[in-house]
C-alpha cells in the first residue's frame, strides 16, 4: 500500500509505491542531525514526485553522495536522493508523511559523523 507525504507548504508532494515502514533511521551527522530527519530507503522506481518539481532546490556537502532536495517556499527537505550498492535510492524524510507515526517506529541510530 502507497503512502504519501509533502513539504511544511504542500507545494511539493510524493508517493512511494510500498507499505509504510515499520523501521527506520536518525543519523547524527551535522546536517541530519540538525534538521532531525528520520530517515527511510526505498528504489527510485518506488518513488513518484508527484508535484512541485520546480520547486525543489539542491544542496550537497561533503563527498556530493547525496543530492538533498528542498522546497524553496517552505524550506522543508521531504527526500534526498543518492546510490547505494543496490542502485539509485531515495532518503524519505519521514516526518513528512503524515500516515506515519513516528513513535512506533524502531530507530537504528547511524553514527554518521564518524564517516
Amino acid at each position: 500500500m502507497a503512502y504519501r507525504g509533502s513539504c511544511h507548504c504542500g507545494a511539493v508532494t510524493f508517493s512511494v509505491a510500498a507499505d509504510a515502514p515499520t523501521e527506520a533511521m536518525t543519523c547524527n551527522c551535522s546536517h541530519c542531525s540538525r534538521k532531525g530527519f528520520v530517515l527511510t530507503f526505498v528504489p527510485v522506481d518506488q518513488s513518484t514526485l508527484e508535484s512541485g518539481a520546480d520547486q525543489l532546490t539542491d544542496y550537497l556537502f561533503y563527498k556530493h553522495n547525496i543530492t538533498h532536495q528542498f522546497c524553496k517556499t517552505c524550506g522543508t527537505e521531504s527526500f534526498a536522493k543518492g546510490k547505494s550498492p543496490q542502485g539509485e535510492m531515495r532518503a524519505i524524510n519521514l516526518r513528512c508523511v503524515p500516515s506515519v507515526d513516528i513513535d512506533a517506529l524502531t530507530i537504528t541510530k547511524v553514527d554518521g559523523a564518524s564517516f
